[in-house]
């Protein structure tokens, strides 16, 4: 699709080498991504907010890093002086900030030059992006498809090559369902790893996690490095830069709920194609029980209505002064309407919650690394689930679309969804690899092995 301009069909870290060693001009490069934004946006309807002259500025400011240069683009979310950020929803005005938050100076400093932010679900609460706000984001792969939520706007732009990296962020899949959804990279870090709002810090169960998305397991590793340059946290073990892969490993997979409820036929073929890729490359490899016990999805649901509960009543103290309740869509008061009538459940869901955190990370004892689906169907078609979906018909079609993945928000340990194959319908389907806290390295090395071994499906550019 774009193969003549400066940024070619280059990652970001090969894009950043060629400008420090000036085979290319950083404006040439900068001025093809803009160009590219421009053809592929009325397709995929996946730019929030276009802030193309603001860039400009941005990239004669940008200082020596290990992705110096790169274009990308930010989620709705993130507060960066002089743009807006409405978080996907009606609620919210377009009020420029008055200054960069925690996680957005943490992300420049990385040297990626943002264009703009991304379309995502209101508040990150659904798993597909399809708001009210902005109308529906296509998926690069099949128009009609969702991109997955809430990062759908990121995945679709990295994922037609408008950029190589984009930020997007976690509360219960947000990073890797889109990653899954449209064939990309999609790391969620451990809790803490990468700066973010003091407001997540409120939450009983801190679900909330930065990250990004990429087409390379080498960019995603890059990016890391370069975010822990600017701020490490030193509770965890470093990550450093890894560029090979790792020692043997011990895995345990599952493709299913359980055993009486398997993902997607073609969710789970990927598991094990991906198991036995392991195996041949010399890991120990064996089946394992899915670690969902009895209680886990409805309490990770009542913790979720909690955060949509807390948006509604007291946003203009926790989000922003302007919010106005009454523009919220459906779902979110819905899940604030379900919060409220089982409240008195929630202390016992959350200290629930937490103790299965616990014993999910002893897991890790045994095994390295657990394999398996990051979604229990490919991505599905616009529709399915959005805001023309009655509240409790959407609700269900969450829980059956995206159950694999709010286990590690809770736990807060890394886990990363990889572009391993696609579906009979020529959509792309990801695997989930996880690792025990702070063992993102791992991961990464993990994940430089299979992508190497493997013909990983992409699309762009």
């Amino acid at each position: 699709m774009f193969r003549e301009d400066a940024l070619g069909t280059d990652d970001g870290v090969e894009i950043a080498r060629r400008i420090a060693e000036d085979e290319v001009d950083r404006s040439a490069v900068l001025e093809a991504a803009i160009a590219r934004a421009e053809s592929v946006h009325p397709q995929l309807n996946a730019i929030a907010h276009p802030m193309f002259d603001a860039a400009r500025e941005l990239l004669a400011r940008t200082r020596s890093a290990a992705l110096s240069g790169a274009p990308a683009f930010l989620k709705d979310t993130e507060a960066v002086i002089g743009w807006p950020a409405r978080f996907g929803s009606r609620a919210l005005s377009d009020q420029p900030a008055t200054k960069n938050n925690r996680f957005a100076a943490q992300f420049l400093a990385t040297g990626l030059v943002p264009l703009g932010t991304t379309t995502m679900s209101e508040f990150g609460l659904t798993g597909t992006t399809e708001p009210l706000l902005y109308g529906r984001t296509h998926n690069p792969w099949k128009r009609g498809f969702s991109s997955g939520g809430s990062s759908g706007g990121s995945a679709a732009l990295v994922a037609a090559g408008v950029v190589p990296i984009a930020h997007a962020n976690d509360g219960g899949g947000s990073i890797r369902i889109p990653a899954a959804c449209c064939g990309l990279v999609g790391l969620k870090p451990s809790r803490g790893r990468l700066l973010d709002l003091e407001a997540s810090k409120l939450m009983p169960v801190r679900l909330q996690h930065q990250g990004m998305l990429s087409r390379s397991v080498r960019d995603t590793a890059t990016f890391y490095f370069a975010a822990e340059r600017h701020h490490r946290n030193r509770t965890l073990p470093e990550i450093g830069l890894v560029r090979h892969p790792g020692r043997r490993l011990r895995i345990g997979f599952y493709a299913g709920l359980s055993e009486n409820e398997p993902a997607h036929p073609d969710c789970a073929a990927a598991v094990h194609r991906t198991a036995e890729l392991c195996e041949s490359l010399g890991h120990t490899v064996e089946p394992c029980d899915a670690p969902f016990e009895d209680h886990f999805h409805e309490d990770f649901l009542l913790l979720w209505s909690m955060m949509a509960f807390a948006i509604d009543r007291l946003g203009r103290v926790i989000v922003r002064a302007d919010l106005d309740r009454e523009q919220l869509d459906e779902f979110t008061r819905g899940l604030s309407r379900r919060f409220a009538a089982s409240a008195s459940g929630a202390p016992a869901a959350i200290v629930r919650l937490r103790q299965l955190g616990r014993r999910f990370l002893s897991r890790f004892d045994r095994y390295d690394v657990l394999l398996s689906p990051t979604t229990a169907t490919p991505a599905p078609e616009h529709g399915f689930i959005g805001p023309e979906v009655d509240f409790e018909t959407c609700l269900e079609r969450m829980r059956w679309f995206i159950p694999f993945t709010p286990i590690h928000n809770v736990s807060g340990s890394p886990a990363m969804s990889l572009p391993v194959a696609t579906s009979s319908d020529g959509l792309p389907v990801g695997v989930q690899i996880a690792a025990g806290m702070g063992a993102e390295r791992t991961l990464l090395e993990l994940a430089l092995e299979l992508e190497a071994a493997s013909s990983w499906p992409t699309l762009a550019p």
